[in-house]
């Protein structure tokens, strides 16, 4: 509260001194650069899972051929991943080609598959010098042996890793996912004569299992739906939504994203802890 209430103070402060945006963007620059290192280990989401959505009309509005904006959305993996590292984030899961994503043009999808063997040539020294593990969550025998062989080699590589993890979600759809959990645990039902299951039982038979849900879920693009993805894990993620495109998605609209998620009470179906203290007294 107290790193909210500074940030409202702040901003209004410049802007009612002399009303410039360049002022008050470098202000607000600086004031979430302070409040994040104030609160980097109390505030900072753990995990936080990020749609990469808008690289196709990143690259029509500049009269560009849609694979030249998937291609620069790759790129912006590494400097979200930076930033991520900067930050003291744990876990990031990045949303990059869904199970509904088959049904764009043929030429699209080959080059979206390709994308992984681009992202391993040219991060893996980053990877290596940051400790950075990739692990990919998702349907992989459905994608073709090359893309499936260099996930493989890339997880193979970092596996070791543990400063930051990236969760790559590829070929992914939750209802599928979830599907398939509930399967096999109809499965040893019927093996097991096992009637009562968890929540916990269920979890642990997600892509995800052994990692913690989001904290926060960020949506580039303008769009403000779930898509298919992360149900299960996100039902107590705080949702964050900007009409930035993902190529355009930086270090600072990291930063605002999570400023938003530092101001909210996150109360889990519970009270707020600023209501129940005043209940105590």
């Amino acid at each position: 509260m107290y790193a909210r209430g500074r940030f409202y103070r702040k901003v209004v402060f410049v802007d009612k001194t002399d009303g410039s945006d360049r002022r008050l963007a470098v202000a607000v620059n600086i004031l979430l650069e302070e409040i994040l290192l104030e609160n980097k280990e109390a505030r900072v989401p753990k995990h936080i899972a990020m749609f990469m959505d808008g690289n196709g009309r990143w690259a029509t509005s500049r009269g560009l051929p849609r694979m030249i904006g998937h291609r620069q959305g790759s790129e912006n993996m590494r400097t979200i991943i930076k930033e991520c590292l900067a930050l003291g984030i744990r876990y990031l899961t990045l949303y990059a080609f869904s199970t509904e994503n088959w049904r764009r043009p043929k030429e699209e999808v080959d080059y979206l598959m390709s994308l992984p063997g681009h992202f391993f040539e040219r991060e893996k020294h980053l990877l290596q010098e940051e400790q950075v593990k990739v692990v990919a969550i998702g349907d992989l025998d459905g994608v073709p042996d090359k893309t499936r062989n260099v996930v493989k080699k890339i997880q193979d590589m970092t596996a070791g890793y543990d400063r930051l993890t990236v969760l790559l979600a590829f070929n992914y759809g939750s209802r599928n996912e979830l599907v398939a959990a509930a399967s096999r645990l109809a499965q040893r039902a019927l093996e097991q004569n096992q009637v009562d299951f968890t929540e916990a039982d269920m979890a642990n038979e997600l892509y995800t299992a052994g990692y913690p849900d989001p904290d926060l879920v960020i949506r580039c693009g303008g769009e403000m739906r779930m898509s298919n993805f992360l149900l299960w894990q996100a039902a107590y993620a705080e949702l964050y939504f900007t009409k930035t495109l993902w190529p355009d998605f930086k270090g600072q609209e990291l930063r605002l994203a999570i400023a938003d998620y530092q101001s909210r009470d996150r109360r889990f179906g519970g009270l707020s802890a600023t209501k129940n203290s005043k209940e105590g007294k």
